[in-house]
């Protein structure tokens, strides 16, 4: 559907898409519509293409829908063949970010874990005390209240209860493995800074654009308090 939408305005002069077409009836509004509409998505589902960086071929991407509209003898990859080397293709490539992506926090966490300040637990989950508090420590049985601002490797942001201004409540395991295990260390009132290793994360899977397979996250975390405690 998505070919035939945007194929209808591939031009025959095989000069590309035209932008400026003439809506002169309801329908042709409607197609146009159809093609904003499914466009949109289309483009940020090809951003995610692995191996691109977030950049888009258009030539390529056009001139395939094209060839499959006009049902063309000269198309270059057949339907099936696509199916299959789009699998292959994205499987490969993914596991090949996945183990980049592995390798650069190994290396910054071997660097890291020689500053000042920062220890290393057994785990292999980094952390450093911006702050001490001299509340206790939660348990697996409570739920707490914190602020935090999480990062990637290269300091993005992906989110922030900090920016947003209001804290968020949750049960000390219902996080992944490195928050479970650097709650219990800080008391109530402390900040700290946590290098979490990607299996102690989200381990090979992919949870957004920036946490991207094998990811090690950054957090600064600030322990609030426990729910039901003044």
């Amino acid at each position: 559907m998505v070919i035939v939408a945007i194929g209808m305005i591939v031009t025959s002069c095989g000069k590309g898409v035209s932008t400026n077409v003439s809506l002169k009836s309801d329908v042709d509004s409607a197609f146009y519509a159809v093609g904003v509409s499914w466009g949109t998505g289309m483009r940020e589902q090809l951003k995610s293409l692995p191996g691109t960086d977030g950049k888009i071929n258009d030539d390529a991407f056009l001139a395939g829908l094209a060839a499959a509209f006009r049902d063309e003898a000269t198309i270059k990859i057949t339907y099936d063949n696509a199916q299959i080397f789009l699998q292959t293709y994205v499987e490969e490539t993914s596991m090949r970010e996945a183990e980049t992506t592995r390798a650069e926090g190994e290396a910054f966490l071997a660097s890291n874990k020689t500053k000042e300040g920062v220890i290393t637990t057994q785990s292999g989950l980094q952390y450093k005390v911006l702050t001490e508090g001299s509340g206790r420590k939660p348990t697996t049985e409570d739920r707490v209240i914190v602020h935090y601002t999480g990062k990637i490797l290269d300091g993005s942001v992906f989110d922030s209860t900090m920016e947003r201004g209001e804290p968020v409540i949750f049960p000390v395991t219902g996080v992944i493995p490195g928050w479970i295990e650097g709650l219990q260390i800080m008391p109530v009132g402390s900040k700290y800074m946590f290098w979490i290793p990607s299996d102690l994360a989200y381990g090979p899977q992919q949870v957004s654009e920036l946490i991207k397979a094998n990811s090690m996250l950054e957090f600064e975390v600030e322990l609030l308090g426990i729910e039901g405690e003044e």
